[in-house]
């Protein structure tokens, strides 16, 4: 009965906090201007609001899956350096080619940020798998990834350092992060980037449950452990390229959503992957929301606002970890 009674309570709290979630998202294009134009809402509004809910939902399963993968719930694409590898990726080619530059009619910054999360994530496993005996800590993953990115940050700031004072606040602005996107085309980037990621990592969430408990539990169940770490690594590395290619690098949303959706549904990746994805498309539409309105008529950049609420949530899971 007690069990019961908690999971209707779960389930209230978990569809108040959806309908908050949707009622805000659909009021988001409205917010802010004294007069909406049908222009400036199917030019401006639309794609910022299409942006977010991708880049959210997607930040936040990529959350989910690093968690399940190493067993930490401080596992996340921006702790563990991957967003940091994308991030430089970009930094680099727009040092080499302002203009972004194309490859057979493709623009190079996706591919640009990939490569960048892939060696992030090949760098960060070897790294913690030093001094060990070839075996993975959490712990030691997670300082290889604080590391990482540390690195990969004194990397951008000396190329940004390298730049004309233009070039500087540019890069500058972007690595803030941001939904400002003015072109459906980059919309379009993001939805193929994210949806591709996210159906590698959607066909693996049994997988994942086992992953969870332990590489040799999931391997003596039959799970392929290689070959199912190797594709969800992909799937996250494309997201994660979506984002930092499009909007920059956007950080603690993989980390507070997931969390938070685990709190509600429980840890079965089943109903927690779908969770994660509504929860932290909204969560990040919301908190843009918030920064146009905070600074009014200045905006403040989305990724400002997701620091501000994910450091002190971050501070919250490291004390309460036994």
């Amino acid at each position: 009965m007690a069990e019961r009674e908690s999971n209707s309570r779960r389930a209230l709290a978990l569809a108040a906090i959806m309908l908050v979630g949707v009622v805000a998202a659909v009021l988001s294009p409205l917010v802010g201007v004294a007069e909406l134009s049908p222009e400036v809402f199917w030019r401006l509004r639309l794609p910022r609001l299409a942006a977010g809910l991708l880049a959210g939902g997607g930040l936040s399963l990529c959350g989910m899956c690093y968690q399940g993968v190493f067993r930490n719930e401080l596992a996340t694409p921006y702790t563990l350096g991957v967003s940091g590898g994308a991030a430089l990726g970009v930094a680099l080619l727009m040092r080499l080619m302002p203009t972004g530059g194309t490859l057979l009619g493709v623009g190079l910054l996706p591919v640009a940020a990939f490569a960048g999360a892939i060696g992030a994530t090949a760098l960060v496993m070897g790294l913690g798998r030093l001094g060990r005996g070839g075996s993975l800590s959490s712990s030691g993953l997670l300082l290889a990834g604080v590391a990482t990115s540390f690195f990969f940050s004194s990397l951008i700031m000396f190329l940004n350092y390298l730049g004309t004072p233009g070039e500087m606040h540019q890069v500058m602005r972007w690595l803030m992060g941001g939904l400002d996107v003015y072109d459906w085309r980059e919309v379009s980037l993001l939805a193929v980037l994210s949806l591709t990621g996210a159906l590698l990592i959607m066909g693996r969430l049994e997988a994942l449950d086992l992953l969870a408990i332990g590489e040799d539990y999931a391997a003596s169940r039959g799970v392929s452990v290689r070959r199912t770490m190797l594709w969800l690594h992909v799937g996250v590395s494309l997201m994660v390229a979506g984002v930092v290619a499009v909007c920059g690098p956007v950080g603690f949303v993989g980390m507070v959503s997931p969390h938070i959706c685990r709190l509600l549904v429980g840890a079965s990746h089943r109903r927690l992957a779908w969770c994660s994805l509504s929860f932290g498309a909204c969560f990040l539409v919301v908190c843009d929301t918030v920064g146009r309105l905070v600074a009014a008529p200045a905006e403040l950049p989305v990724g400002i606002v997701t620091a501000l609420l994910g450091a002190p949530f971050f501070v919250w899971l490291l004390l309460r970890r036994p």
